[in-house]
């Protein structure tokens, strides 16, 4: 499930958003930029061909993702993919944190722009819950679900605002949405640059391990 977690979760939890039938789906331009196909064998072009308009860009993660027939390769890089393995105590989360909810979509838009611009969109909200911790009504930090797979869910969002790091938001929020996804019963996984060796160190300290490196494609449309 988890060598093709964008095409398992279109297939199975997040079935709802999934657009395209046979072996292409992606999710909507406003919930994520992430287009799957079902892996093995080359896809036609005929399969993706109303999945996008000419010139958009979307991104590809599998184990040896292989892009339809009338899209080209812009960029590949490499994710590690990690997945929950013990309970690590943090912080205690206090009570300075909320939900998020759609009036917060702004806000969540402005501060993911600083360190991942392009991947929240005004509906990704909608992929899970999420948390956030506010100072003087200003979000300085959040983290939450995205990828919802049989048996797993994804731990996403994590960002902080430059001049709120160093204070624990970011452990003590992911502590919390892995708690959420333990609770009902799921794995917690999460993806990191495989060049990021500092994110990397604090979510082993959280008590994720690396499963696999997967590959990213930024991939445009003919």
């Amino acid at each position: 499930m988890l060598d093709n977690p964008v095409w398992n979760a279109l297939a199975t939890r997040h079935a709802h958003f999934a657009l395209g039938a046979g072996r292409v789906k992606r999710y909507p331009a406003d919930v994520a930029p992430f287009l799957a196909t079902a892996g093995g064998e080359a896809v036609d072009s005929d399969e993706s061909a109303d999945l996008a308009t000419p010139g958009e860009a979307l991104y590809l993660m599998e184990v040896n993702p292989s892009p339809p027939a009338g899209w080209e390769v812009e960029r590949r890089s490499a994710l590690l993919q990690m997945v929950h393995e013990r309970r690590v105590e943090a912080t205690p989360i206090g009570d300075d944190y909320s939900v998020l909810g759609p009036g917060d979509v702004p806000d969540m838009l402005e501060l993911t722009a600083l360190a991942f611009p392009g991947y929240f969109r005004s509906r990704t909200i909608e992929m899970g819950t999420y948390f956030g911790v506010r100072r003087d009504g200003r979000l300085v930090a959040m983290a939450g679900q995205r990828m919802f797979l049989d048996g797993c869910r994804e731990v996403s969002g994590v960002c902080t605002h430059p001049d709120h790091r160093g204070r624990g938001h970011a452990s003590r929020l992911i502590t919390l949405v892995v708690d959420e996804i333990l609770q009902d019963g799921l794995t917690p996984f999460l993806h990191v640059a495989g060049d990021n060796a500092g994110a990397r160190t604090a979510y082993e300290k959280l008590g994720f391990v690396v499963r696999r490196e997967l590959s990213l494609l930024r991939v445009r449309r003919f």
